[in-house]
């Protein structure tokens, strides 16, 4: 394995457009891999999750519990396909569905009160989360912006999207 650096390439750590291709190109099988690699925790092995599953759990997590339709939004899926995901992980005791107390036509989306299950959620999305946490430390707001931005770009330009 090379142990050239992307931020190696130009003195100063700076990068020609040309240069950024090649390195993200390498880069991201390594990271794909890896994630694929991050073992399902016993617990919610048998849930079958998606990379979708996750994405909603991490939502969940980090900000709470919420209507369908806010889920839906924030995935930008229909809130048919989530009502779908929340069935089906409902089912096997991963999330909770509670009426609204300010409108009981609206259903609200909780991860489970189950300690060992909500231990299995939380230490799952743990290791990522410090391993972004420990990428971000050291940037400015500003620089974490423009990652995340960059991030979005490519995933939009990937998909086709031209949003």
């Amino acid at each position: 394995m090379s142990t050239e650096h992307a931020s190696d390439a130009v003195p100063g750590g700076g990068l020609s457009a040309d240069e950024a291709v090649r390195a993200m190109l390498l880069l991201m099988p390594r990271v794909a891999a890896r994630l694929k690699r991050t073992p399902v925790p016993e617990r919610l092995r048998s849930a079958n999750l998606a990379p979708r599953h996750l994405s909603m759990l991490s939502y969940l997590v980090f900000d709470g519990p919420m209507p369908v339709n806010q889920l839906a939004a924030r995935l930008e899926v229909a809130p048919t396909t989530v009502s779908l995901m929340v069935s089906d992980l409902s089912r096997q005791g991963v999330v909770e569905r509670k009426a609204d107390p300010a409108d009981r036509r609206r259903t609200i989306v909780a991860i489970t009160e189950e300690p060992e299950t909500r231990a299995a959620i939380e230490g799952w999305l743990a290791n990522g989360a410090a391993s972004w946490r420990s990428a971000f430390e050291p940037l400015a707001p500003e620089e974490r912006a423009l990652f995340v931005r960059t991030i979005e770009a490519y995933e939009n330009g990937a998909s086709g999207s031209r949003d």
